[in-house]
């Protein structure tokens, strides 16, 4: 399992953020995320410790949000990636399966790893954590 000492889970659905650490525990997976309910929030947290080893190895994602959505959060971490001491792997997890929104994640290849519909499954679980072999 890759080691994930920090992760944020920015969604604002808060019945995904239960059923999510339900799915860890049943998985076995040990880590312990912060949830943001709007890229705004993850966006200031990350600014607040981008100097210190407080920043994420891992985000989750969603696309549709309040406030800041998921495209908007991965414009504004783009501008900030130089300026990190660490930069997160990204996963986009969302219900849209809309071919623009899945265009639109490839536009951004360099950050966002993967895009996986909910609902999140064991597979894309260990797609997540499990690494992949050398």
């Amino acid at each position: 399992m890759k080691r994930v000492n920090n992760m944020y889970v920015i969604d604002d659905d808060k019945i995904y953020h239960f059923l999510l650490k339900n799915l860890f525990k049943q998985n076995n997976i040990d880590v312990n995320p912060l949830f943001f309910s709007n890229g705004q929030d993850a966006i200031e947290s990350i600014k607040q410790n981008k100097d210190t080893g407080n920043l994420p190895d891992l985000i989750l994602l969603d696309v549709n949000m309040p406030i800041m959505d998921g495209w908007q959060f991965l414009e504004e971490y783009s501008k900030l990636a130089g300026s990190l001491a660490k930069i997160s792997t990204i996963y986009m997890i969302s219900s849209s399966n809309d071919e623009q929104d899945l265009n639109k994640a490839k536009k951004f290849s360099t950050i966002v790893k993967e895009y996986f519909l909910k609902p999140i499954c064991k597979e894309d679980l260990e797609k997540i954590f499990i690494p992949d072999p050398v």
